[in-house]
């Protein structure tokens, strides 16, 4: 197991992409913190683990909180021991733009999206500095963090901000063997989103209906078909492991081809 006796601690992990990776994670061997401002989603996501022979821990925490973020990564020092991985998956959509987004709307998100993945970034950093160890760090994007989205200003500007926070942070913290690189998902297949929401025990949706509405994100790619959690679970392994012992400051891009594409080419035809 490439992450095996390393501790890993994942925010946002709801069934779709920071619980899938939070359970690729574990599969590969790390104890796995599970955070998440909704209880039932920390607690799911541990439970799943366990269920499956992993070891994991529940907290619920607001990532905009100094104190919440600085308590949670102490109770997992001393629950754990360490702190090998981090994971900045937390962040939620609210599909407004810049004519009707309030000012409030708009500071809420990017507290979640930036706000919460530099506060994680610096407790968990002091905290693998503070005890002598080496780690890696993750932090999640999306394509429309590298493309501009009419009327999703706020996280169009928070993912793209995260790209340059991760360059700065991979900088500042390479000379204490800490590592920091992104992950740039993109739309991605609901169905193993759907089944992990099944096996949580949650209330699925319309199935038939959620991949129908998928249909044009899946002809206008370039690889005619979306990646799942499950995609972007291996690619954080890889980053986690020591396979990547010499990678820092990138962005590794599960998006099935769509920024490389020009834009210009219509792959479906």
């Amino acid at each position: 197991m490439k992450l095996d006796g390393k501790v890993a601690i994942v925010t946002g992990t709801s069934p779709n992409i920071g619980g899938g990776i939070a359970e690729g994670l574990a599969a590969e061997g790390a104890a796995v913190v599970c955070v998440d401002s909704r209880a039932e989603n920390a607690a799911d996501c541990a439970k799943s683990i366990a269920s499956k022979g992993g070891r994991a821990l529940a907290m619920t925490c607001d990532v905009t909180d100094d104190g919440q973020v600085a308590e949670a990564v102490e109770k997992t020092r001393k629950t754990l021991g360490r702190i090998d991985v981090l994971v900045n998956s937390a962040a939620f959509f609210n599909r407004k733009g810049v004519l009707d987004m309030p000012l409030n709307e708009w500071n809420q998100q990017l507290a979640v999206i930036l706000g919460g993945a530099f506060l994680f970034t610096k407790h968990v950093a002091r905290a693998m500095i503070d005890g002598g160890r080496k780690g890696s760090m993750i932090n999640i994007i999306s394509t429309a963090g590298h493309q501009g989205e009419p009327n999703n200003i706020a996280y169009c500007t928070g993912k793209s901000g995260l790209l340059n926070f991760t360059r700065s942070a991979a900088m500042e913290l390479i000379g204490y063997g800490i590592r920091v690189n992104s992950i740039t998902p993109t739309a991605t297949d609901p169905a193993e989103s759907l089944e992990r929401g099944a096996r949580w025990g949650r209330r699925a949706p319309d199935a038939a209906r959620l991949q129908e509405a998928f249909k044009p994100f899946r002809s206008r790619v370039a690889m005619q078909k979306l990646p799942a959690p499950s995609d972007y679970a291996r690619a954080a392994v890889f980053l986690a492991s020591d396979d990547a012992a010499m990678i820092t400051g990138i962005d590794l891009r599960v998006d099935a081809g769509a920024i490389a594409q020009y834009w210009a080419w219509d792959p479906g035809k």
